[in-house]
């Protein structure tokens, strides 16, 4: 059977600067989703969104935008506005585990309030031809919160669900439920995709062997704390390639350009890749102290100088 891999959004990483650059150095990904669009009550597009999803931006060959909303209206709003850039499928997101979305009835908090899902599928059902997916978690409280769900969503068309093997309540601590997940895959009416914890080659021939049925698997942050992984898995090996670090400072010196460019002073563009650091640094030997030296570096100029001495002794 082939396989399906797809990158799961994470906001503030997965921009069109990071997935342009990582198709062009890593490749692997056969579809990306976009960070979700949020309105906040207005029916408005902020310029951030904007430019994530104009497709003179998006290199990549398949693009899926994603919106974070409760109000069927916003939702209507977003299909529209996808629909006029020439987008086909609008993905939305009931899994963000945050406090901040889920305190407001939003991401995996609205998994237990099928009647609101209802109103927004069925207006967006009603009043427009595209294509929705959902991205869920099991949950927010309780992993069998998302069998209620499925109830409300088998009255709707979606083309999948790719659920987050997690509740929401866990943001990203302890393992993947895999016994909640099966029970989902034997009582959805939709196909499902898998999501959760896909960090190397060997956790993903884990999850392919437990659930041989399945075919689309999202990764997260996996596909940021080692970029060769999605490659790896499709050519079902361990093996790196032997310009590795080579690869991995060109994608790092490609993104840092185009992020130092687009921000506003040496804070931003610091914190930008302080936050990328957090996850590449599972790739070197000692991800604490390449971290711990990124961390310390207050210039841009030494900024670069410890990058480069981080690469230089891996090679």
């Amino acid at each position: 059977m082939s396989i399906t891999l797809l990158s799961s959004p994470l906001q503030g990483f997965t921009d069109f600067r990071f997935r342009n650059a990582f198709d062009h150095y890593f490749g692997g990904i056969d579809t990306f989703y976009a960070p979700y669009i949020k309105m906040n009550g207005k029916l408005v597009i902020k310029n951030n969104y904007q430019r994530d999803l104009d497709p003179a931006n998006n290199q990549v060959s398949k693009l899926i935008p994603q919106v974070m909303t409760n109000n069927p209206d916003e939702f209507l709003f977003a299909l529209n506005y996808v629909k006029s850039l020439g987008y086909t499928e609008l993905n939305w997101n009931l899994g963000c585990p945050y406090p901040m979305v889920t305190k407001q009835g939003m991401g995996s908090g609205m998994i237990c309030q099928p009647q609101k899902i209802d109103e927004v599928l069925h207006k967006a059902h009603t009043e427009s031809d595209l294509t929705i997916s959902m991205k869920m978690r099991m949950g927010y409280d309780e992993p069998t919160e998302i069998l209620e769900t499925f109830k409300t969503l088998a009255k709707y068309p979606l083309k999948n669900i790719a659920i987050h093997a997690r509740i929401g309540k866990q943001l990203y601590k302890g393992g993947v439920d895999l016994d909640a997940f099966e029970k989902c895959l034997e009582q959805s009416p939709h196909k499902l995709y898998y999501n959760g914890d896909i960090t190397s080659v060997e956790a993903f021939r884990k999850i392919q062997k437990r659930f041989p049925v399945l075919d689309h698997f999202m990764i997260g942050r996996g596909l940021i704390s080692d970029p060769f992984l999605p490659s790896m898995i499709k050519n079902d090996s361990i093996e790196y390639p032997e310009n590795r670090w080579q690869i991995f400072k060109e994608f790092h010196d490609t993104i840092y350009q185009q992020y130092d460019e687009a921000l506003s002073g040496p804070t931003p563009i610091k914190m930008k890749m302080l936050g990328f650091w957090e996850y590449f640094s599972q790739s070197f030997d000692d991800p604490r102290k390449v971290y711990k030296a990124i961390k310390k570096n207050g210039s841009p100029r030494n900024y670069r100088a410890t990058v480069n001495e981080i690469f230089a002794k891996q090679r």
